[in-house]
């Protein structure tokens, strides 16, 4: 039997059908802009005439990145940057919550407490940068993924994602002779690809973004990322005089911030459906 929505029922949802369509306007909006400002012309975007529609459409903004090897080089150094910091994020997170899963583990709430700590206090800027000179981590790679490789937020999603699969499958493995490492990776890794997929986006989009540690850290122009590049472009922008020179690095501003946001656009759906499901799981203690 088929029940009748009431009207009250039917106009909720169109007046949430509507709140949503806001939000995908409001969100979608300054991307479109950008875009479009991106493939117009110097002189159209100098003058504000570009809203929403390109004017005047060229794409002499991206023959010019394109041909700048600086910009390739610095794109290199984001890739080799984002993947090595995320792969090392999600192996030394896993290796530290599995262990901090279990109930019979020695000294487990102090380290616990330890860890939530360092979300309330953090060693400040200044020791943190003494740190990383004294170990010799100065324009390496290292300089920019060992210092953030733990997120204490994302080790406690970890550790209650685990909490939350079921003991009977790792005891299995265990009877099976597998010791405490092969049953996280053979058994509890391949079971947690929504938490891994979450947390590896999670650290694979901040590391893209970051341009903070890179700019205290590096001083070799050869190791900058592409975040740096595009902070560069803004600078230059603000110091330039001419009406001419400045419209024209306009464009080459916001045809930067679509060549740096592009990749993770395109990565984002292929992994949609296990962010969702992390999310949701990740957060609730099983």
């Amino acid at each position: 039997m088929q029940i009748k929505e009431s009207f009250g029922s039917k106009l909720f949802d169109a007046v949430n059908v509507l709140i949503m369509i806001a939000f995908v306007i409001v969100m979608m909006y300054p991307m479109v802009y950008v875009f479009s400002s991106s493939i117009s012309s110097d002189a159209m975007v100098a003058s504000g005439k570009v809203l929403l529609f390109p004017k005047d459409v060229t794409l002499h903004a991206y023959k010019e990145i394109i041909a700048n090897s600086d910009v390739w080089r610095s794109y290199w150094n984001t890739i080799r940057y984002t993947v090595v910091h995320t792969v090392l994020t999600l192996l030394v997170t896993s290796a530290m919550a599995y262990p901090l899963a279990k109930k019979w583990l020695p000294g487990r709430k102090i380290v616990l407490l330890m860890a939530a700590f360092t979300m309330l206090f953090s060693g400040g800027l200044i020791p943190t940068f003494l740190v990383v000179q004294k170990l010799g981590l100065l324009n390496s790679i290292w300089a920019i993924v060992l210092p953030t490789l733990i997120s204490t937020w994302h080790l406690f999603i970890m550790r209650t994602f685990f909490e939350g699969l079921p003991e009977e499958l790792e005891d299995a493995a265990t009877i099976d002779g597998c010791g405490y490492l092969q049953v996280l990776i053979r058994i509890v890794l391949p079971l947690s690809l929504p938490v891994m997929a979450t947390i590896g986006l999670y650290t694979a989009v901040g590391q893209w973004n970051a341009f903070f540690d890179a700019l205290i850290y590096l001083n070799d122009r050869s190791l900058y990322p592409l975040q740096i590049m595009l902070r560069n472009i803004l600078v230059a922008g603000a110091k330039i005089t001419s009406e001419s020179d400045a419209s024209q690095l306009q464009t080459m501003k916001y045809a930067m911030i679509m060549v740096a946001t592009l990749p993770i656009l395109c990565i984002y759906p292929f992994i949609q459906k296990y962010f969702v499901q992390g999310t949701m799981i990740g957060g609730i203690k099983g």
